[in-house]
């Protein structure tokens, strides 16, 4: 078995996963060794076990790739990931679908909320961009990265809505970028890590600074897909915040029981009464990306001293 962190998890899987940090170099995962949080497993599914499946703690899913089967895929209590590759199928294909969709399923079934995001960590908080795939959020985050920050996750961001606070999980130290991308933050794209045969993104391996705790969900970004004339920030009133919570959380398509639905509404809920949501208007453009960056510093540090300000009064 190999063993990862991930999402505060000890991950233990029947295959490698290059792209996550090995649990074995973190001494205070050593003790958790012992126990996995999650065992990731390639075996066929038996009927059993596909009999079991209820839609709810324990989900079996097919992945299709246009009309071809990839795999099925058992999720089991928040605790195991089964998968079964369609024959011919090779590895490195099932790693972003067991990492993103798969593990998504997993996430919530352990009463996490899953968005749709990119994270990074400013002044020993988490500030969260939201955006379907395509819209940059891995291009900004790897920005920000290039700044001195460290990256937390992307793609598939994990918070735990609590009575007081919020807090994230960091995932996978990684973002996947296109080649514009990649050459636009300074790297040659042939170097960055490879994902399988006809993926259009590398990736990008952030271990600088990544953290091995939970921390504070500070702010929130709704990327917007309009190319601007300028880069410009507005704050979003609750409604709207809600909906676009709803539109960028992840396998709400796919975990429909009621309960599901309910929490999931309910931490949505929570979520915009304590953490501050804005709409990121943007450039699209790759040039742009500092001047991006200079300006959610300033909003930060901005809101940040009005906080400071109300504390004192």
């Amino acid at each position: 078995m190999f063993i990862y962190t991930a999402y505060n998890l000890c991950v233990h899987s029947q295959i490698p996963f290059p792209e996550l940090i090995s649990s074995e170099a973190i001494p205070e995962t050593i003790e958790k060794l012992k126990l996995p949080d999650v065992v990731i497993s390639l075996r066929q599914i038996s009927d059993l076990e596909a009999e079991s499946a209820n839609g709810e703690n324990c989900f079996l899913g097919i992945i299709e790739d246009g009309t071809a089967q990839v795999c099925r895929f058992l999720v089991e209590f928040g605790q195991q990931i089964v998968v079964e590759p369609t024959p011919g199928i090779e590895e490195d294909i099932l790693h972003p679908l067991i990492l993103g969709p798969i593990f998504a399923i997993l996430l919530r079934q352990r009463g996490l909320l899953a968005l749709h995001a990119s994270c990074v960590v400013i002044d020993n908080g988490a500030v969260a961009f939201l955006g379907y795939s395509g819209w940059g959020k891995s291009t900004l985050a790897n920005a920000f990265y290039n700044q001195g920050y460290s990256l937390l996750t992307d793609d598939v961001m994990a918070i735990q809505v609590g009575a007081k606070d919020v807090i994230t999980f960091p995932g996978y130290p990684y973002v996947r970028l296109l080649p514009d991308s990649a050459a636009s933050l300074g790297y040659e794209f042939e170097k960055l890590d490879f994902i399988h045969t006809g993926a259009l993104k590398r990736n990008n391996i952030l271990t600088q600074g990544f953290p091995e705790k939970p921390l504070p969900l500070k702010r929130v970004y709704v990327l917007e897909n309009i190319g601007r004339s300028h880069n410009q920030i507005e704050p979003i009133q609750p409604q709207e915040a809600f909906v676009e919570m709803l539109r960028h959380s992840r396998v709400t398509n796919v975990l429909t029981n009621e309960d599901f639905v309910s929490s999931h509404l309910r931490q949505c809920t929570e979520l915009i009464k304590k953490v501050p949501i804005s709409r990121l208007k943007r450039q699209h453009s790759l040039a742009a990306l500092p001047d991006l960056v200079k300006l959610i510093e300033e909003d930060l540090l901005q809101n940040k001293n009005i906080e400071t300000n109300a504390l004192k009064v």
